[in-house]
């Protein structure tokens, strides 16, 4: 609307609902965030199963959701809501669970006269980053202490230009987080995928195969949007089923999940970010331990059933070894109630359960019983929990 590309729908609903010389700067007092109660957020976080929390601090606009001194009138206490939001947050998470704190922040800002001019100059001059950034980020840091800095928005121009390489020997080394604080690997161009404590290679990265560097997919409920969108229907966000594939394969495969959830301009996460969150720790509550503290096992997807992903408690060694249990996270429930697995090599002493249901189940092992197995699956009652995913527990296993 504002910026180099203007998308022509939004510039002619501005132009249809709001008045001539409507500037970006004038929707900061309707940000009121008047109904925004940290607590609420919290439980609904937590309740999610969730073990860390990143909220953005500053996005693209350059406007600080806490007191920022180097944002004087474009922050969360000066103008709209006029309360520390990163703070108010901050507490609460701590306050109600033991969940970790994290800050997105944006490292560039759209409109910042600083930074255009900084751009001018071909990035040869770093008043922008002596004068904002940096001061922004030290503040964040020894003000909130925030266990993860998730920097993003670094793509024009490279680490030198942002003096990453500064803030980060100062992070890891002198500040209040310093024995536990982790970064992604956005701190300039050229790092994405190369540098950093956990990779996000790029937005919704899922590479469906084992990664060889801690990954994180972060990606978001609302398919097409960060933020909160009016007028998405129904179709516009993920399913459950959608939700969980992300979560399996990610996990699988060595990653994080990071799921995204835009609340409204008057601070609430609306009912369907709501009930997502729920429903994803309502299936973290029976199928957590393949989920949590696991490790990628030797296979990541089956090679004869492509609806099933496999974690496991202990990682795997070269060779052949007896004596591993692994997970079998089933997206698909097999019609015939018969579930093939061919990377699964059992034994007389194997056994397989189903997380959240009582009894063990039968099996057979495929030719001499190296490796395959079919699995006989229970017929679950009407009103079971287990809904979505339904997830094995195997072993002991030969890993050959």
């Amino acid at each position: 609307w504002q910026g180099p590309k203007p998308v022509k729908d939004v510039v002619d609903f501005m132009n249809k609902n709001y008045p001539p010389g409507f500037s970006y700067a004038d929707f900061a007092p309707m940000f009121k965030a008047e109904l925004f109660d940290p607590d609420e957020w919290a439980k609904c976080l937590s309740d999610s199963g969730a073990k860390y929390v990143v909220l953005t601090s500053k996005h693209h606009e350059g406007f600080t959701n806490w007191p920022s001194k180097y944002s004087w009138n474009w922050n969360s206490m000066d103008t709209g809501p006029h309360r520390d939001l990163v703070g108010g947050l901050a507490n609460a998470v701590r306050n109600y669970s033991d969940m970790h704190f994290g800050l997105y922040y944006s490292l560039f800002e759209w409109f910042h006269p600083l930074f255009l001019q900084d751009k001018a100059n071909k990035f040869a001059s770093q008043d922008y980053v002596s004068d904002v950034m940096l001061p922004q980020l030290y503040e964040l840091v020894n003000n909130y202490k925030p266990e993860l800095i998730w920097s993003d928005g670094d793509g024009e121009a490279n680490d030198a230009y942002w003096n990453s390489t500064e803030f980060l020997a100062w992070l890891y080394n002198e500040s209040p987080v310093k024995g536990t604080v982790i970064t992604n690997d956005r701190w300039g161009s050229g790092d994405h995928c190369m540098h950093g404590g956990f990779f996000t290679c790029h937005d919704r990265f899922n590479p469906g195969k084992l990664f060889p560097h801690k990954y994180e997919n972060a990606m978001t409920v609302q398919k097409s949007s960060w933020g909160y969108i009016r007028n998405t229907d129904i179709n516009g966000y993920l399913t459950i089923e959608e939700l969980l594939y992300e979560l399996v394969s990610t996990v699988s495969t060595g990653g994080n999940l990071l799921m995204n959830v835009g609340p409204t301009h008057d601070g609430r996460i609306m009912p369907i970010f709501q009930e997502r969150l729920l429903q994803i720790g309502s299936w973290l509550k029976i199928n957590g331990e393949a989920i949590y503290k696991t490790k990628p096992w030797k296979f990541q997807k089956d090679s004869i059933n492509q609806d099933v992903w496999y974690t496991m408690q202990q990682p795997a060694d070269s060779g052949m070894r007896y004596g591993d249990v692994i997970y079998a996270i089933i997206l698909s429930w097999p019609g015939n109630f018969n579930l093939q697995m061919g990377d699964v090599a059992a034994s007389n002493q194997t056994e397989v359960t189903l997380l959240g249901y009582p009894n063990p189940l039968n099996f057979i092992m495929k030719g001499s019983g190296i490796q395959g197995i079919n699995v006989t699956l229970p017929h679950l009652p009407p009103n079971t929990p287990l809904q979505w995913a339904w997830t094995l527990k195997i072993g002991p296993v030969f890993v050959y």
